[in-house]
């Protein structure tokens, strides 16, 4: 039997509403006691003055490369860089070589990642192979685990297509994850069209490619009344269009990355292939937008489409580079520092749009931090600073625009299934 003692945390708990420093005692993986001082027998003590004790943080839009591309990132390696960024679940992203579009294959990453101390929720397909020409068997994925479904990387674009995986996926109240990108307009993109793209010569993807595939997207949920998710929303024009769906009632959710909240095409000047990402980086005023978007509440949750590449892949042309980057170890250190230093959000606001909020759209348990329950935390200290170093991420890749950049909020750790993860 393992015993636990965290003290003095500061105790976030947006689903029992408790706000203040506690000790927590976790005995054999279960939550025995959360009080304001605890005095504990043989049990290991770990002191978190000054940090934050959170429920689980959920990432619901990672890439972990398994099965096909393992050279970039593995289950394993991936639910690792997880842990040390401060997250409890991930949810992985179908655009695997195959496709997560069988059931074999969703049970197979449920299966190889049970002993993790992350959970890790396969998203299943919504067509096979993600070609968008027929649907994948969604009550097969769904029976097997998937959690949600999308063919991120591509958009279903056919829309009558479209409406018939949103009235599926209602079937089962879970949501469909739109990759939102018309696939004509984007063709040879490579950047956020604009004064940017123009200087340095660089094919634009413009802001319409996303606006008019959320504006469409958003008008067939809600002839369907389907479980609309916009994912890594980056552009005025379509959080708008998720403001108004929002104040219609409709079913319609959207998360942001620390990138498009923190980063914008003038940072593409120096050619650095680590600053291509799909959506491209956008410009100030989109990045003020999402900041704006998630303090009002219309961007539901923080996601970081973790993309991770090798470096022989990037070391490219800035035009043949592969789109991403990866996130899960800087995403709370950005989210503080973006949001929570400069005012956009409070602690408990970043909470919830990092814990909260990704569970309630992917329907999974509430995690609650309170007497007999199972103990699935996140600790981090809010104002501590460091300094990015992609040497020392636990993710097999390191495509990181935020290399040697200083943040402050350090993920510290986490406990999940019986399993302590400290990362210092």
């Amino acid at each position: 039997m393992s015993t636990y003692l965290f003290k003095n945390g500061h105790l976030l708990d947006p689903v029992t509403g408790t706000d203040g420093v506690r000790d927590i005692l976790v005995v054999d993986g279960t939550i025995s006691e959360v009080r304001e001082s605890i005095a504990a027998a043989n049990a290991e003590v770990i002191d978190l003055a000054g940090a934050v004790v959170a429920p689980g943080f959920c990432d619901m839009h990672v890439h972990f490369r398994e099965p096909g591309q393992e050279h970039k990132e593995s289950l394993a390696s991936g639910a690792l860089a997880a842990a040390a960024g401060g997250f409890t679940a991930v949810a992985c992203m179908p655009n695997t070589k195959p496709a997560i579009d069988t059931a074999e294959t969703a049970m197979s990453i449920r299966q190889k990642s049970a002993h993790f101390p992350v959970d890790v929720h396969p998203i299943g397909a919504v067509t096979k192979g993600r070609e968008g020409k027929e649907l994948a068997p969604m009550a097969e994925l769904h029976a097997a685990g998937a959690v949600a479904f999308s063919d991120d990387g591509s958009c279903v674009h056919d829309t009558k297509l479209l409406r018939i995986a949103l009235e599926y996926a209602s079937m089962f109240d879970v949501p469909l994850i739109q990759h939102a990108e018309d696939p004509f307009l984007f063709a040879g993109g490579a950047m956020n069209e604009g004064y940017m793209s123009t200087v340095l010569g660089l094919p634009g993807i413009p802001r319409l490619a996303e606006d008019v595939i959320v504006s469409r997207d958003i008008a067939v949920a809600e002839y369907v009344d389907g479980n609309y998710h916009v994912a890594h929303v980056s552009t005025y024009g379509a959080v708008q269009a998720v403001r108004a769906a929002k104040e219609k009632g409709l079913k319609v959710t959207c998360e942001v990355t620390p990138h498009h909240f923190s980063l914008n095409d003038e940072h593409v000047r120096g050619y650095d292939t680590n600053t291509k990402m799909n959506p491209p980086l956008r410009t100030r005023d989109d990045v003020v937008a999402m900041k704006e978007a998630l303090r009002d509440g219309v961007i539901d949750a923080i996601a970081t489409d973790h993309a991770p590449h090798a470096i022989f892949e990037k070391e490219v042309e800035y035009v043949y580079a592969p789109f991403g980057i990866v996130g899960l170890e800087t995403a709370i250190g950005i989210a503080v520092t973006e949001l929570v230093e400069t005012g956009y959000l409070t602690l408990w606001e970043l909470v919830e749009k990092m814990s909260t909020n990704p569970r309630r759209i992917l329907r999974l348990p509430e995690i609650r931090v309170e007497p007999g329950a199972q103990a699935n935390l996140t600790f981090f200290h809010p104002t501590r600073e460091w300094q990015v170093d992609v040497a020392q991420f636990r993710s097999r890749s390191k495509n990181s625009p935020f290399h040697g950049a200083v943040l402050r909020g350090r993920p510290l750790g986490i406990f999940n299934k019986h399993q302590f993860v400290w990362m210092l």
